[in-house]
């Protein structure tokens, strides 16, 4: 509701770099898009990437994994940069084969499985909100990608009135997806079958019910969908990030270099996108690099809720905004910000890397803005 108030009122490409820049301050706006350009789509593209090979290693021998992530990278890469049209069947044939893959797990899981309420009783033990607020980071990087039509808002015939529509009917198949496919695992593992993930790196709760249910042949249908599903989101990365750097460029947030020509898609900000994921590739492992998504996109997005109570209190809001939407987005900031005081005051490595990247950030927008005022 907070993001489609925020589309509503502000029509245009940018995300929470164009919320922040217009309704709050442009340094938070550089912040959030160097944050949304490394951490927002770069880093997941890498994370993706990773997760794609780790699948790929249970069908097929990978001697060298990161080289083969990487050159998955490139050629999707290839595939956005040529022209909107090859991005946009790209796009779109790996969604379709996603679902069809989902959709093909759905039916075994339905038709051949136990669709009995299960006997089991969970493991005793108590779980500690510490430990509760924690899990909290991944699942928010799990459902992340729910706000990406707000990006390319300037790609919809209609900004004001489709991203919020996007965005409400994406969730809410996904939730259902998401509830359908836990709801397989619950009633057909208990607890001693599915502590099969915590003895094998490459073992899922997928794996356990495919194998179950279908013998080997299911198990290598599930790496498969998870394949298909890893690429699927590198590539949805690939397609709208860049036009993050393309909007700064726009604005004089980037150099000129990363501007999109009339009706071509942002080859040089594709491109620049693609190795910044390699080079995390290299430098990162895919637990350290999930630890640190999930708790910055949090706060830019809250951030970015922020900006639209700011700018309603400011009398700076183009149109009149929803009291339902002002509520949500009070309570969306509120819930983020106890959230990540419990996860940084449990997790205190994060805070150096994340001090980093915004200390790093508004000195560069403070070198530019100087640098203006000088010419």
């Amino acid at each position: 509701m907070t993001y489609a108030e925020l589309a509503r009122q502000m029509p245009r490409s940018g995300g929470e770099y164009r919320y922040l820049r217009e309704f709050a301050h442009p340094a938070l706006g550089d912040l959030a898009g160097w944050v949304t350009l490394i951490v927002g789509f770069a880093q997941p593209t890498a994370i993706n990437a990773l997760a794609a090979t780790a699948f790929l290693a249970t069908l097929m021998h990978l001697p060298y994994p990161r080289l083969v992530a990487a050159c998955a990278i490139a050629l999707i890469a290839l595939g956005h940069a040529l022209d909107r049209n090859s991005s946009r069947w790209l796009q779109n044939s790996l969604v379709v084969a996603k679902v069809l893959l989902l959709a093909g797990f759905v039916a075994l899981g339905l038709l051949a499985g136990d669709n009995h309420w299960p006997s089991w009783t969970p493991p005793s033990g108590n779980t500690s909100l510490a430990a509760f607020v924690g899990s909290l980071f991944y699942i928010s990087y799990a459902f992340s990608g729910w706000n990406t039509s707000a990006y390319a808002a300037e790609s919809f015939r209609r900004p004001d009135r489709d991203v919020g529509t996007a965005m409400f009917l994406a969730c809410a198949l996904v939730a259902l997806l998401y509830l359908i496919v836990n709801w397989i695992f619950v009633a057909n593992l208990d607890p001693a079958a599915a502590s099969v993930v915590m003895d094998s790196d490459q073992a899922t709760l997928g794996h356990a019910v495919t194998e179950k249910l279908a013998g080997s042949t299911g198990a290598h249908f599930m790496s498969i969908l998870a394949v298909m599903s890893f690429v699927s989101a590198m590539s949805a990365m690939l397609m709208v990030g860049p036009h993050i750097a393309a909007t700064m460029a726009r604005d004089g947030a980037l150099p000129g270099f990363f501007l999109a020509k009339q009706g071509k898609p942002p080859a040089r900000a594709i491109a620049f996108q693609a190795a910044v994921a390699i080079v995390v590739l290299a430098l990162h492992s895919l637990s350290e690099a999930l630890r640190t998504v999930g708790a910055t996109l949090m706060l830019v997005s809250a951030l970015s809720a922020g900006s639209l109570l700011l700018a309603h209190v400011r009398g700076r809001l183009p149109r009149k905004a929803a009291r339902t939407s002002l509520v949500a987005a009070a309570l969306y900031a509120l819930f983020s910000c106890w959230l990540l005081y419990v996860g940084f005051r449990d997790d205190t490595g994060l805070l150096p890397w994340l001090t980093a990247l915004l200390l790093g950030a508004l000195i560069v927008y403070a070198l530019r803005e100087r640098g203006r005022r000088l010419d």
